[in-house]
C-alpha cells in the first residue's frame, strides 16, 4: 500500500513537473519573441530613416544603392543565410509539418532569425518595399524551436506558438497573433496546444507593452460607414482588393516555383543579375511616386488615416510594383505591412466613386480587402485591421469585405500565398534532405 502510495507519488510530481516545464518554455519564448519583435521594430524605424537621409543628399542615390543593395542582399542569403529569403512565413509553416530535425533546423533556427534579422534590416536601409512582421514570425518561430529543441515531440506547437507571437507583438494585437496561429499556420484550433499558446502570445504582448507602451499600430480610427450608397464601397473594395491580392500572390507563387523555359533557367542562374534589375525597378517606382512607396508603408498610410487626407492617385499601383519586384528578388522582408499599404491606396482611390463618404473607413476596407486576397485568410485580415486601428464600428463592413476579398482572390489564384510557398520548402527538404539551401 505505501509503495503503490509513493509510486503514484512520484508519477504525479513528473507529470505536474513536465506540465510545468513545458508553460515555462512556452512563457520564457514569448518573452523573448517580444523582446525581438521591438528590437526589430526600433532598427527597421531606424533602417528608414537612415536612407531618408540618403534621399535628401540626392533622390537619384536610390538608383545606385537599391539595385546593388537588393543584389548585395541575394548573395548574403545564398552565402550565409540560406532559406530566409521572403516573408519567412512559409519557413515557419513547412517547419512544423516537416519531421526531420535537420530539416526543420534549417527553415527555423538561431542563425535563421539572427540571418533575417540583419538582412530585413539591410533590405529597408537600401529602400525595398517590406515589411518586418512577416521575418518577425520566422524570427519568433526560430526562437521557440531553439527553446524546444530537446523536445523534438512539441516543436511542431513550439513553431506554431512562436509565431503566433510574433505577429502579437509585432503588431500589438494579441488576438489576431492567436487568429493567424489557428487560421493561416495550423489551418485547425488545437486543444492540447491553445492555452500555450496562448500563454506565449500573451507574453510577447506583455513584453513588447512594458518596453513600447499601450499603442495602435496605424493610429486610432472611429470613423464608419453611413448609411446608403456608402455601403455599395464594401462590396465594390472587396471585389478590386480580393482581384489584385490574388494576382499579387499569383504573381510571386509563379516566379517561385520557376520556368521550365530559358526564363526561367536565366533567372535561376543568374540570380544576383535578376535581384539588381528587380532593386532598379523598385527605385524607378520610387522617383515616380515622388519617395513615397520605400519600405514598409507605414507612415504614409498612418498619416492618411489620422488626417483624413488621401494618398497620391497613383500610390497603391507604385506601392504594388515595388512590393512585387521587392518580393519576386529574392532579398529577405515581409509582406504585411507593404500589403496594407497597397489596400490603402485602392481604397484611397475608390473613395472618389462615393463622393462624402469618410475616406479613412473605405482605404480601411481597401486594406482589409487586398490584404485577405493575398494571404486569402480572410478571418486574421478583419481581425488585424480591426485591432491595429483600434476601430470597432467597422468590424462587419471589414468582416463582410474580406471574405468578399477572399472568394474573388481565388478567382485568380487557387492557393493562399504562404503554404503554396511552403509546399516548395517542403518538397527541397523531402528531397535533399542534407541540402544547406533546402
Amino acid at each position: 500500500m505505501t509503495l503503490a502510495l509513493s509510486i503514484r507519488n512520484r508519477r504525479w510530481i513528473r507529470i505536474t513537473s513536465g506540465r510545468w516545464q513545458r508553460r515555462g518554455i512556452f512563457l520564457l519564448g514569448g518573452i523573448a519573441v517580444g523582446a525581438a519583435a521591438v528590437a526589430l521594430a526600433q532598427l527597421a524605424d531606424l533602417a528608414q530613416i537612415a536612407f531618408a537621409l540618403v534621399l535628401s543628399k540626392s533622390r537619384y542615390a536610390s538608383l545606385v544603392v537599391t539595385p546593388f543593395g537588393f543584389a548585395l542582399s541575394v548573395f548574403l542569403t545564398k552565402r550565409f543565410f540560406p532559406n530566409t529569403q521572403g516573408s519567412g512565413i512559409p519557413q515557419a509553416i513547412a517547419a512544423r509539418h516537416l519531421t526531420d530535425q535537420k530539416a526543420r533546423g534549417q527553415l527555423v533556427s538561431l542563425r535563421i532569425a539572427i540571418g533575417k534579422i540583419i538582412l530585413t534590416l539591410f533590405g529597408l536601409l537600401c529602400g525595398a518595399s517590406v515589411g518586418r512582421e512577416g521575418p518577425t514570425v520566422q524570427v519568433g518561430a526560430s526562437i521557440m524551436f531553439a527553446l524546444g529543441r530537446f523536445s523534438p515531440r512539441r516543436q511542431p506547437g513550439l513553431i506554431l506558438a512562436g509565431a503566433a507571437a510574433g505577429v502579437a507583438a509585432a503588431f500589438n494585437t494579441p488576438l489576431a497573433g492567436i487568429v493567424f496561429g489557428i487560421e493561416e499556420m495550423s489551418r485547425a484550433f488545437e486543444t492540447r496546444t491553445s492555452s500555450l499558446i496562448i500563454s506565449a502570445v500573451i507574453a510577447a504582448g506583455l513584453t513588447s507593452l512594458a518596453l513600447m507602451g499601450n499603442y495602435a499600430y496605424f493610429g486610432s480610427s472611429a470613423m464608419g460607414l453611413r448609411n446608403g450608397t456608402d455601403w455599395l464601397a464594401i462590396p465594390a473594395c472587396g471585389v478590386v482588393g480580393g482581384l489584385a491580392g490574388g494576382l499579387f500572390s499569383r504573381i510571386v507563387i509563379t516566379m517561385a516555383r520557376g520556368f521550365a523555359n530559358p526564363v526561367g533557367r536565366a533567372i535561376k542562374r543568374y540570380s544576383l543579375g535578376f535581384a539588381l534589375i528587380c532593386g532598379l525597378a523598385v527605385a524607378i517606382c520610387g522617383l515616380v511616386s515622388g519617395d513615397t512607396i520605400y519600405g514598409t508603408g507605414y507612415s504614409q498610410v498612418k498619416s492618411a488615416l489620422e488626417n483624413g487626407a488621401p494618398l497620391p492617385a497613383d500610390f497603391g499601383i507604385l506601392k504594388f510594383l515595388a512590393t512585387t519586384f521587392a518580393s519576386i528578388s529574392g532579398i529577405p522582408g515581409g509582406i504585411f505591412s507593404p500589403s496594407l499599404a497597397v489596400g490603402a491606396g485602392i481604397g484611397s482611390n475608390m473613395a472618389s466613386l462615393f463622393h462624402g463618404a469618410p475616406l479613412a473607413a473605405i482605404m480601411l476596407l481597401g486594406m482589409v480587402s487586398y490584404f485577405a486576397g493575398v494571404v486569402q485568410a480572410p478571418i486574421t485580415a478583419f481581425v488585424i485591421v480591426t485591432e491595429m486601428t483600434d476601430n470597432h464600428t467597422m468590424v462587419v463592413p471589414l468582416m463582410a469585405a474580406a471574405m468578399i476579398a477572399y472568394a474573388t482572390s481565388r478567382l485568380v489564384c487557387e492557393e493562399g500565398i504562404y503554404h503554396a510557398l511552403a509546399q516548395g520548402f517542403i518538397a527541397r527538404a523531402t528531397l535533399n534532405p542534407n541540402d544547406e539551401g533546402a
